[in-house]
């Protein structure tokens, strides 16, 4: 891995129609869904446990080797999309900004990861003092009250969920965006998007407001992710930076099983709540 040329706006020669642009930005992350439910079928193999416990919204039932096939085969999934659409386009494997780190970089890894937890701890006091409720994700379903399966997340969100998520979204669709906006406009765009595609985890939510409150921190995050991208031209950043918010989430679950705190869950509230039994 070679030091990546950096490039900025001033550099980029825009031709591309800022509709088509999004609407190919949209394409790509529907290819990346389809891509990723195609890819978990043989985990349903190895567990027929698991369509059933899909379908009756019981993930938590179906066994550990089960749940962890699944979530690494959707991810593997989702990235394999990102790679079809760049040798389709014969863009190639050389549009991967994968490099060593260099002094600046690990600046913004070092920023990218403290202040998406920053953020996510300001927005928990937030909604917590607004008395803003967070949807549950789907992922509690995944992972249950099983200390065990919290700690396989970990290493998934670090080598396969970070990972794949970041190449799609980041080093795929937002940089396909420089195309035809500004990198801050192709930020905002590729996190609009990001966000939606997390709706489906929280549907189950009771109430409107908190399926936005929820989404909103996706924003946040990926705009976070985004802009470190934008500035080092570098997927090892935003991916580790990913990696750690999500494996401090987990961590906190794994905290709040373990002091007992009622109704742990890897939401927002559980900021708050996890680290101030800490500090007790």
């Amino acid at each position: 891995m070679e030091t990546p040329p950096r490039s900025t706006d001033a550099d980029v020669d825009r031709d591309g129609a800022p509709l088509r642009s999004t609407l190919v930005a949209i394409g790509l992350t529907v290819f990346g869904l389809i891509a990723a439910e195609i890819a978990t079928l043989p985990a349903f193999l190895v567990d027929p446990v698991l369509l059933e416990a899909t379908m009756d919204g019981q993930l938590g039932e179906a066994s550990i080797e089960g749940r962890t096939l699944l979530l690494i085969l959707n991810f593997v999934g989702m990235a394999l999309a990102g790679v079809i659409y760049l040798l389709v386009t014969d863009r190639g494997l050389s549009w991967v900004d994968l490099y060593v780190p260099t002094k600046a970089d690990w600046k913004y890894l070092i920023a990218g990861s403290i202040g998406s937890i920053v953020f996510l701890y300001l927005v928990s006091i937030l909604f917590t003092l607004l008395d803003v409720p967070a949807a549950e994700s789907q992922v509690i379903d995944i992972v249950g009250q099983d200390q065990t399966m919290i700690l396989i997340m970990i290493g998934i969100v670090f080598f396969f969920n970070a990972p794949a998520e970041e190449f799609l979204f980041r080093n795929v669709i937002q940089k396909r965006l420089y195309e035809a906006f500004t990198r801050m406009q192709a930020i905002l765009v590729t996190s609009v998007i990001f966000a939606l595609v997390h709706l489906p985890m929280y549907l189950v939510a009771e109430t409107f407001v908190a399926t936005l409150a929820s989404l909103s921190i996706m924003f946040g995050g990926s705009v976070i992710f985004g802009y470190v991208y934008a500035k080092t031209d570098n997927l090892l950043v935003p991916t580790v930076a990913h990696a750690v918010l999500n494996a401090f989430q987990f961590a906190l679950l794994y905290i709040a099983i373990e002091f007992g705190i009622d109704e742990a869950q890897p939401a927002p509230s559980a900021v708050v709540d996890v680290l101030t039994a800490l500090a007790l």
